[in-house]
């Protein structure tokens, strides 16, 4: 299953939200590929999605969440990958 929370997170003069799935990061990037998001704005666990293309996920199968809830949802399928454990300690690319 898809998920996607609401669009309050600033940065570029947008608002984004996240995409994430609890099934796997596969299903993810094929998802946001159909989406039309670059493949440089998924990190770590996620996507972000800039608010234009929130009502479009909804379309398209992703059910709209809490913040809270794509967290417990990440962690509870096993996906979640914080940026203290993620495999490089570089500064994201991906806009927040």
């Amino acid at each position: 299953m898809l998920y996607i929370d609401t669009p309050r997170w600033p940065a570029h003069g947008r608002l984004w939200a996240h995409l994430i799935s609890d099934v796997s990061v596969t299903e993810l990037h094929v998802f946001a590929e159909l989406l039309g998001v670059p493949r440089r704005a998924f990190e770590r666990d996620h996507y972000d999605v800039p608010a234009h293309r929130v009502q479009t996920a909804i379309w398209l199968g992703a059910s709209l969440v809490t913040g809270k809830e794509i967290v417990a949802r990440l962690k509870a399928a096993g996906l979640r990958r914080p940026r203290h454990l993620s495999e490089s300690a570089r500064p994201s690319r991906a806009v927040k």
